[in-house]
């Protein structure tokens, strides 16, 4: 899994049978401190996060089995919204 931070979200008019209710995010891989540090992905949003939250990210075979198609097309979910993170005994990230 990765940390992530929601960009906002993609709107698809075609998509696969198995995305049809899914809403789909924009975000970007985020380091320990919450701040961008990878290029913009497309994830399925499992959770109901919004923009500029931090999120969980599992990505590959992990995220298709994390949501209801198994043989879904999914290769980045959004599992979990963040509220804090602490490493190194220090608070580095605490949701507003």
């Amino acid at each position: 899994m990765i940390i992530a931070r929601v960009m906002g979200t993609a709107v698809a008019s075609a998509k696969h049978t198995a995305l049809h209710s899914s809403k789909l995010l924009v975000i970007c891989p985020a380091n320990i401190d919450g701040d961008i540090n990878g290029d913009p992905i497309l994830a399925v949003d499992l959770v109901g996060s919004g923009a500029g939250e931090l999120v969980i990210v599992s990505q590959g075979s992990s995220a298709r089995l994390a949501t209801d198609y198994k043989n879904s097309p999914v290769d980045a979910a959004v599992v979990g919204i963040l509220d804090s993170l602490h490493y190194d005994n220090k608070t580095r990230f605490r949701k507003e």
